[in-house]
């Protein structure tokens, strides 16, 4: 083994010693670059510095990625936008450019079942987990069953301060499937304690005046929504369902579509 094989071993284990994986994956391409180039010290440490911090933030976007507990990962470049309808496409840019999560706004997605908020929701979070914000996604019925056997629990407490960490928390199929009043209660509190602290992302098939079909108290879900409607950016979509289409189009072509929509 040469000396230079020698000396670029003994780095690299030094680096896997100090947990520096992505440099230690780097270093030797980066050394003789830097040998053949007549790199200066300096750029040659601006180099291998940059390479452990890419590496770093590679690892904590894939992390968020998956403690986000997405059902499965849908970008917003996987959107048909022929058929999507009722969405502003700038606005929907400027939402992946995530600023409003450093102003803790939230969102509401609403529309009819089917045609696409799941899929939109899904892809905002996984644009604010990229860019290493802490995404946490849920169905509204699971959320409600989540804090209701805290509380029974008596860890309620407990719960709220591990929700409250996720700087955007995404709760789908508000309406879908009826909750009780107790239920309700603990929802409207948890989302109440976020309010201008962390943002939330709505996703629903009611109109705002059925809201109180979900919350059982018209004071409460009035409370609530002028929360919301405080600092929400608030889209719709409309049309039939993206499912009840493709089954159509299938029936008349005798085909099969493998097309996957939320």
């Amino acid at each position: 083994m040469s000396e230079t094989a020698i000396r670029e071993a003994v780095l690299t284990e030094h680096l896997r010693t100090l947990k520096l994986p992505g440099l230690a994956r780097e270093y030797p391409a980066l050394a003789r670059q830097a040998r053949d180039g007549g790199w200066a010290y300096e750029e040659f440490l601006r180099c291998v510095l940059e390479a452990e911090l890419r590496s770093r933030q590679e690892r904590t976007a894939a992390h968020r990625l998956r403690e986000a507990h997405f059902p499965d990962i849908k970008t917003l470049d996987q959107l048909d936008w022929k058929a999507l309808q009722g969405i502003s496409r700038p606005k929907l840019l400027e939402l992946a450019s995530c600023d409003y999560l450093s102003r803790a706004d939230d969102v509401i997605l609403a529309g009819p079942i089917g045609t696409g908020k799941t899929h939109i929701a899904v892809g905002l979070g996984v644009e604010a987990a990229r860019r290493r914000f802490r995404v946490s996604f849920t169905r509204a019925s699971e959320l409600v069953r989540t804090l209701l056997e805290a509380r029974d629990e008596r860890l309620l407490g407990r719960l709220h301060r591990r929700i409250e960490r996720a700087d955007l928390l995404i709760v789908d199929e508000l309406g879908f499937v009826p909750f009780d009043r107790a239920g309700g209660e603990l929802l409207f509190n948890l989302l109440s304690e976020r309010y201008e602290r962390r943002s939330t992302l709505i996703t629903t098939n009611l109109a705002f005046s059925e809201w109180v079909q979900v919350f059982g108290d018209a004071k409460l879900t009035t409370a609530l929504l002028d929360r919301l409607g405080h600092h929400s950016h608030i889209l719709t979509t409309r049309g039939s369902s993206y499912r009840s289409r493709n089954r159509e189009r299938e029936e008349d072509t005798g085909g099969r579509s493998d097309e996957k929509r939320g």
